[in-house]
């Protein structure tokens, strides 16, 4: 129940010397401060290097073909070789829980030679040869007409998607895309599509200029035959690419005649392995932040139980004539504990709120001046802040116990005596 007699003796209590309070207060203002801070700058690192990965399948293996290290049945080392269709079935029949898996062939780039005429317009781009899942592992945003279906791979469709940057290069403004045709190598592809999408590395502008066709016609363009270049694969929820991807090298090594323990031949990137490590760095850093903001504000706490010590200290003829009159330990109890806790909420919530207005501030820098290389919206989440309300009512319980403590023992007659 509210007692107004009370909370006037608190506030007069804590002004009477006001700087000293305001000392005491700080230490648990700053405590907080870190802490919210750290927090919001291990969160916008995490934010920016999530963004890095983009909207990738993350639980995905990356495969193509390195040079022999080893002899093997005959066959001499350092010789190359190439994975073909037979692989990719092979895999999709012998080992269990894979999500997708998609042979990839590719040609040209933007450091490349020009590769692409529409009209006098040239440019250089990356030409996939791909098959439907892909869109599923690398993800993009259809923005008109759509991606390949097995109708195109069926039928060796001569057909292509482009991505945004494409159509800037090759395209006028205003131009319609869909229908019309470009030359790839000096072979002819209607668009089908158009896309956009967040590319991995931070290189969002040349995410843009990428152009996708079917496996089959590209393999029939260009004169692949059933040659892969490289594969994606992709495990089921729950079954880690890692836990799999030596059964799948196995198969590979026995259908090109590789020694089992050539390490090399093989290349390949576990990005399931990759995300699991940086997600360990989040980790890390969420503790360290706890630790180092919890060590900040217990020093604060420490401060807020020394002026309460002091506070009894010098209220000790008050607290016996109260005694004398009745008052009971648990009463006395009380009126230290809240002061305590009143002092230590007021000061954390004000750690609290210039926290989140320096978040905004920095957010607010960052749209202005642009992104930050792996920093991206720094910020904390309610949990976080029902956390650090949860500490800061423990840590005004812990601050003022032992001054509680030490004013109920206090006897009426010797407390009266005290000068």
């Amino acid at each position: 129940m509210f007692n107004r007699d009370r909370w006037n003796e608190i506030l007069e209590v804590l002004t009477t010397n006001w700087f000293r309070t305001l000392l005491t207060a700080f230490g648990v203002f700053w405590g907080i401060f870190i802490l919210i801070l750290l927090l919001a700058a291990g969160k916008g690192l995490e934010n920016g290097i999530r963004q890095d990965f983009g909207d990738i399948a993350t639980n995905t293996m990356f495969m193509w073909t390195r040079t022999v290290s080893k002899s093997y049945e005959g066959m001499a080392k350092g010789r190359r070789y190439n994975y073909r269709l037979s692989d990719v079935e092979d895999i999709k029949q012998n080992v269990p829980n894979l999500r997708f898996i998609s042979p990839r062939n590719q040609l040209g780039g933007f450091n490349g030679t020009n590769n692409v005429v529409r009209g006098l317009n040239t440019g250089a781009f990356n030409v996939y040869g791909d098959y439907p899942e892909i869109i599923n592992q690398d993800p993009m945003n259809i923005t008109s007409g759509r991606f390949i279906n097995y109708g195109d791979i069926n039928e060796k469709r001569k057909v292509a998607i482009i991505g945004d940057g494409v159509k800037k290069s090759l395209y006028d403004k205003d131009e319609t895309v869909i229908g019309t045709y470009i030359k790839i190598q000096g072979v002819n592809f209607m668009v089908i599509g158009t896309y956009t999408k967040k590319s991995s590395g931070g290189d969002s502008e040349e995410g843009q200029k990428e152009i996708f066709v079917p496996f089959t016609s590209f393999s029939q363009a260009f004169n692949m035959g059933d040659r892969v270049g490289w594969m994606a694969i992709t495990a089921m929820d729950g079954t880690p690419i890692t836990s799999i991807k030596q059964d799948i090298f196995d198969i590979v090594k026995k259908n090109h005649k590789i020694h089992p323990g050539d390490e090399r031949a093989v290349g390949h990137f576990d990005l399931y392995e990759q995300f699991n490590r940086v997600e360990s760095l989040f980790m890390a850093l969420r503790v360290i932040a706890y630790f180092v903001g919890t060590l900040v504000l217990l020093s604060g706490v420490i401060g807020v139980s020394n002026i309460m010590l002091i506070v009894v200290k010098e209220r000790t003829k008050e607290i016996g004539i109260r005694r004398a009159l009745g008052a009971s330990p648990g009463n006395i109890r009380a009126q230290i504990l809240t002061e305590s806790i009143f002092l230590t909420i007021i000061s954390g919530m004000a750690g609290i709120v210039f926290g989140a207005l320096l978040i905004y501030v920095i957010n607010y820098v960052i749209d202005i001046i642009g992104p930050i290389d792996m920093f991206l919206n720094p910020s904390v989440d309610l949990r976080v802040i029902t956390i650090a309300l949860t500490i800061l009512v423990v840590s005004g319980l812990l601050a003022g116990l032992i001054p509680a403590q030490n004013a109920i023992k206090l006897k009426p007659v010797e407390a009266l005596r005290t000068e």
